[in-house]
C-alpha cells in the first residue's frame, strides 16, 4: 500500500504485477478511489508524503500503523491556502477516557499524604503569619495588601480541602475527613455538604439541568425570573458574591441547603455527615464570635471578615470561569448527547501567572473534571501527556502575565452574552438577552 501511494503521488510507474507484495492488512489499491494527480511546480522534485486528515504533510511514511489515504481534491487544502474545515466542539470526539487515562504516567496516579500535607502545613503557616503580620503593624497602608493576600490563602485552604472532597489528598478517608473539616471549617464551608455536591457537579458537568455549579438556565426559568434576580445574576461585582448564598439556598430552579441534613441534595444514609459538618462550622461561627468579644468587631473585620469576602469572589470568579468566557460558544448537553466525557471536554485551563503555585494549580482543570482522583500536584503533567489525545477537544489557556489581571475582561464579556439556553435541544449554546444589556447601558 504504501509503494502504492509512492508511485501513484508521484507520477512514477508501479512494479510489475508478478513481483510480489507486503501483505500489511490493507485493502488493495483497487478497492481505493483514484486519486487525482496534481501537478508540481517544475522546480520541485518528486517528494513522497501521507497527508492526514487535518490536511497536514507528515514528510515521514510510516508503515508501523494502517494508513487511510484521503482523495487529493482539486483545490485542496494541502498548499492551495483553502481553510480547514471549522471545528464543531459539540461533535462527540473519536477517542474514549480509557485512552486519555493510558497517556497519563503512571505516577501522576499515586498519592502522596505526606507531600499533601506539607501543603496544608505551608498554608496555614502563611495564614497564621500574615495575620500577625498585620494585627502587630496595624497599618491603613497595609490592610488592603493584607485583605488580598489572606484571601488569597483561604482560597488556597479551601483548595486543598476540595482535593480531601476528591478523595486526591490521599488513600486514608479519615485522614481526608479530618482534613477536609479543619480546612473548610475554618473558611465557614460545610465540608460534607458541599463534597456531596461537588461530586452531582462532576458526575453531571456540561448538563443543563443535572449539573450543579455554574449551570445555565433555560430560556423559560430566565424569563421567569424578576428583574432584580437577573441583575444580581449577571451583573458585576454581584455574582462574585454568590457563594454563601448558593451554600444557603443553591441555584435559581433549584431547593435545598449544604447544611440541612433533609435537603434535596442529599440522600438518607449522608445525613449524618451532613450533621457533622454543619456542627463544625457552627463551632467555628462560635469561635469567631468569641474572638469578636476579645479583639472587637472592627479588627476581625479586619483580620477575618474583609478576606473571607475575597476568598468567595476568588472561588466564584476562578469556578465560573472554568465552565463559561471561551472565545468560541461551547456546548452544553441534555438526554443522549450528554456523556461523562463530552461534559468534561466543555471545562476550561486557566492561567493564573505567579498565582498558579499558591492555589494549587487549580487553573489547570479539565483533567481534573475528567479524573479528579489524580493529586493537584500532578494535574499539570497529566494535562501535557493528555494534549496529544485531546487535540482540538482542549483548549490552550490564555497565557496570564505575573497576575491574571486579563481574566477580569473575559469575566465581563461572558457575564455580558451568557445568559441562557433554548428549552428545546440536546445540544445547546448560551444565548444574550439584549434587553438586559440595553437596560444596563441605558442606567
Amino acid at each position: 500500500m504504501a509503494s502504492w501511494v509512492l508511485f501513484q503521488g508521484c507520477g512514477l510507474r508501479l512494479l510489475p504485477a508478478a513481483l510480489p507484495r507486503p501483505r500489511s492488512g490493507i485493502p488493495p489499491a483497487a478497492s481505493l478511489k483514484p486519486l487525482r494527480r496534481r501537478r508540481l511546480p517544475s522546480s520541485t522534485s518528486c517528494i513522497c508524503c501521507s497527508v492526514g486528515l487535518a490536511g497536514r504533510r507528515d514528510w515521514a511514511l510510516r508503515v508501523s500503523a494502517q494508513l487511510q489515504v484521503a482523495p487529493l481534491e482539486e483545490g485542496s487544502a494541502m498548499g492551495s491556502g483553502v481553510k480547514e474545515e471549522a471545528f464543531d466542539p459539540g461533535t462527540p470526539p473519536p477517542f474514549g477516557l480509557a485512552e486519555i487515562r493510558e497517556a497519563i504516567p503512571r505516577h501522576c496516579w499515586v498519592k502522596d499524604p505526606w507531600r499533601s500535607m506539607s501543603y496544608v502545613v505551608r498554608d496555614v503557616v502563611v495564614v497564621f503569619g500574615l495575620a500577625v503580620a498585620a494585627a502587630y503593624l496595624n497599618n491603613w497602608i497595609m490592610w488592603p495588601l493584607y485583605w488580598i493576600a489572606q484571601g488569597t490563602m483561604f482560597w488556597a485552604l479551601f483548595v486543598l480541602g476540595h482535593d480531601c472532597g476528591h478523595g486526591s489528598f490521599s488513600n486514608d478517608r479519615k485522614l481526608n475527613s479530618v482534613v477536609g473539616h479543619l480546612l473548610h471549617s475554618s473558611i465557614l464551608v460545610p465540608y460534607h455538604g458541599w463534597r456531596i455536591s461537588h461530586r452531582t457537579h462532576h458526575q453531571n458537568h456540561g448538563h443543563v439541568e443535572n449539573d450543579e455549579s455554574w449551570h445555565p438556565l433555560s430560556e423559560k426559568l430566565y424569563r421567569s425570573l424578576n428583574a432584580v434576580t437577573r441583575k444580581l445574576r449577571f451583573t458585576l461585582p454581584f455574582p462574585m458574591f454568590a457563594y454563601p448564598f448558593y451554600l444557603w439556598r443553591r441555584s435559581p430552579g433549584k431547593s435545598g441547603s449544604h447544611f440541612h441534613p433533609s435537603s434535596d441534595l442529599f440522600v438518607p444514609n449522608e445525613k449524618k455527615d451532613v450533621i457533622t459538618s454543619t456542627v463544625c462550622c457552627a463551632m467555628m461561627v462560635v469561635i469567631l464570635a468569641g474572638l469578636t468579644y476579645l479583639m472587637g468587631p472592627i479588627q476581625m473585620l479586619k483580620l477575618y471578615g474583609i478576606p473571607y469576602w475575597i476568598f468567595v469572589m476568588w472561588l466564584d470568579l476562578v469556578t465560573y470561569l472554568h465552565h463559561h468566557g471561551h472565545e468560541e460558544k461551547l456546548p452544553w448537553y441534555r438526554g443522549k448527547e450528554w456523556s461523562y466525557l463530552r461534559g468534561g471536554l466543555t471545562t476550561l485551563d486557566r492561567d493564573y501567572g505567579w498565582l498558579n503555585n499558591v492555589h494549587h494549580d487549580i487553573g489547570t482543570h479539565v483533567i481534573h473534571h475528567l479524573f479528579p482522583q489524580i493529586s493537584h500536584y500532578h494535574l499539570v503533567e497529566a494535562t501535557e501527556a493528555a494534549k496529544p489525545i485531546l487535540g482540538k477537544y482542549y483548549r490552550e489557556p490564555v497565557k496570564s502575565g505575573p497576575l491574571p489581571f486579563h481574566l477580569f475582561g473575559v469575566l465581563m464579556r461572558s457575564l455580558g452574552c451568557d445568559h441562557f439556553v433554548s428549552d428545546i435541544g440536546d445540544v445547546v449554546y448560551y444565548q444574550t438577552d439584549h434587553r438586559l444589556n440595553s437596560a444596563s447601558e441605558a442606567k
